[in-house]
């Protein structure tokens, strides 16, 4: 009997269980493509190409959107149950809401794990595949995409400007100017035609010209004085039919997927990131010890400056004008404020090449413990979701969409603020990597236990009962009518 009763609870946790995950994939999905959206604007990718980034950039987001949809969905589950009565018919046949939520406890558990080991050996792979296809397509240059009127020069090497263009594949054009771009100690060349072609190249990292009824505009004297120049004039060449091949290799052979950034410490799996905390704690240690000992050796130097010219003269009353230039005293002065200056110079440059190793130490400590934590948030939102939905008896997408947004949006303010905090230094990164679950562990089991004491506390008129004696101090009897 009670078999069949947890293949229930189980198949009415997984139908809203794959339905939220998939909706939530999809809009963190549109949320990168918002983001990243700039980076694929006339850079030539292809659908496929595209497509295959997002789903990169998509895996790594399942971290975050599998707690997210176990809470929701144990909340509408157990809500679900609570709407219809099912668990006041299970708590009839004596069967108690914790033994209700083992098997779900249960299935939370086993997808606790697989997110373990999901984010520790399958995250990383994909991390690695979508920053270097992002790099690759940064450093793409646009695709050819020629505006009729305007100055182009995505071709490498050269400023184009077509006057019209048209044809079934915009292969005709009219009114050509083509500028070769040349160093100082290279022959400026420029083209001038009526009209012209473009013609499929043998080669296809090329793009094949022919132009028709034009002049080649060349300067011969690459790399010579200025005297020269304005002795000889620049030759001018008539032509009636030209071909012209242009290098677009640059922007064919864009090698998209090509691996050129393998040491970043996301594409690293938790032993692995144990390794590179350790060699980062490290060299911070020296170069702290360093810094310190630099620091130190200045304040030294100013302090012994100043011991060494300390005098036990009585100050002068008053400092004449015209003997301040020659005073020794206000030299000494002068010199130690200077070097109390550079040493605050020195201090102020330590402070900020500390803060970089003390971030990035932070951020691969965080990211290594979030292996982890996310984890156990998976069990954390379980407790809370299926408390809540027992309580508030509620299923659909109403209000336990609300509340368990309230609640994911609370525990992600306080990831994203100790996360900051843990990156200037200000605490523990350890500690910055499990305060989300650790400040969200009790509440689960508070709303557990107040669960399996069939507490109300959503009931609106448990309140109203509270805070009755204030409300009535505001509030005027009103006679019956057929008193006035």
């Amino acid at each position: 009997m009670l078999k069949i009763l947890d293949r229930y609870i189980i198949k009415t946790f997984f139908g809203p269980f794959f339905f939220i995950f998939s909706v939530l994939f999809f809009i963190f999905i549109v949320n990168i493509i918002w983001v990243q959206l700039g980076q694929f604007m006339g850079k030539g990718l292809s659908y496929w190409q595209i497509l295959k980034l997002l789903f990169y950039l998509g895996v790594s987001v399942i971290s975050m959107v599998l707690p997210l949809t176990i809470l929701l969905a144990s909340i509408m589950s157990f809500g679900e149950f609570g709407e219809r009565y099912e668990l006041a018919a299970m708590k009839a046949a004596g069967i108690s809401l914790t033994r209700v939520m083992m098997p779900l406890l249960g299935v939370s558990t086993m997808l606790a794990i697989m997110l373990f080991f999901f984010s520790n050996n399958i995250i990383p792979d994909f991390q690695r595949k979508a920053k270097n296809m992002l790099f690759n397509i940064a450093q793409t240059k646009p695709a050819l995409n020629f505006t009729p009127g305007q100055f182009i020069d995505q071709l490498p090497g050269y400023m184009v400007k077509f006057d019209k263009i048209y044809g079934d594949n915009g292969e005709n054009i009219e009114g050509v100017f083509v500028h070769r771009k040349a160093s100082t100690y290279e022959n400026q060349q420029s083209i001038v035609a009526e009209k012209g072609k473009f013609v499929p190249a043998a080669n296809k990292n090329y793009l094949k010209l022919v132009l028709y009824n034009g002049y080649i505009f060349e300067d011969n004297f690459g790399g010579k004085g200025d005297n020269v120049r304005l002795k000889q004039p620049d030759q001018a060449i008539k032509f009636d039919t030209l071909t012209s091949h242009f290098d677009i290799s640059e922007i064919i052979n864009k090698a998209i997927e090509e691996e050129q950034i393998t040491d970043d410490y996301r594409f690293q799996t938790f032993n692995q990131l144990n390794k590179t905390i350790d060699k980062n704690k490290k060299d911070n240690e020296k170069f702290f010890t360093s810094s310190s000992n630099d620091a130190l050796n200045q304040a030294n130097s100013v302090i012994t400056y100043m011991d060494q010219n300390k005098s036990k003269a009585i100050p002068k009353a008053q400092i004449k004008l015209d003997t301040v230039k020659s005073d020794k005293k206000l030299d000494m002065i002068y010199n130690a404020h200077n070097r109390l200056d550079n040493l605050k110079t020195t201090l102020d440059t330590k402070n900020n090449d500390i803060n970089p190793n003390v971030k990035y130490f932070s951020k691969v400590v965080i990211y290594q413990q979030r292996i982890v934590t996310y984890s156990f948030t998976c069990i954390i939102f379980f407790l809370i979701g299926a408390s809540l939905g027992s309580i508030i008896r509620k299923g659909g997408m109403g209000l336990p969409v609300i509340i368990a947004i309230v609640i994911f949006i609370i525990f992600y303010v306080i990831n994203v603020g100790v996360e900051n905090i843990a990156w200037a230094g200000k605490m523990n990164p350890y500690l910055a990597a499990w305060l989300p679950n650790i400040i969200l562990f009790p509440f689960g089991v508070w709303m557990t236990y107040k669960a399996l004491t069939d507490s109300q506390l959503f009931d609106a008129e448990k309140y109203k009962v509270l805070f009755k004696p204030i409300t009535k101090l505001f509030s005027k009897n009103k006679e019956h009518k057929r008193y006035q």
